[in-house]
């Protein structure tokens, strides 16, 4: 992928995991997803045993890669929220 499609790919959070400040993850959390995750790969993920939901907070991107070997800038931003990524 590059930078924009990578940015735009369908996003998924987990929560409930055990944590280096001593909670301990006890039922095996809940795996959130976006709405771009086919409903397929969320039933399979069901089967698996997860506790799968729809929906959430998946932050906000913007990012400029640097191409050393065409020395090019290469910016994305965010579908999901307002702004933009500038290079020059």
């Amino acid at each position: 992928m590059n930078v924009q499609e990578a940015g735009d790919a369908a996003r998924y959070h987990h929560t409930g995991d055990s944590e280096p400040t001593g909670y301990v993850m006890t039922d095996g959390g809940e795996l959130y997803l976006e709405r771009g995750v086919c409903e397929n790969v969320a039933n399979n993920l069901r089967e698996r045993g997860h506790i799968v939901k729809r929906g959430g907070d998946f932050g906000g991107y913007q990012a400029i890669l640097f191409d050393s070997e065409n020395s090019v800038y290469h910016a994305a931003s965010e579908m999901r929220k307002d702004g933009q990524a500038q290079a020059y």
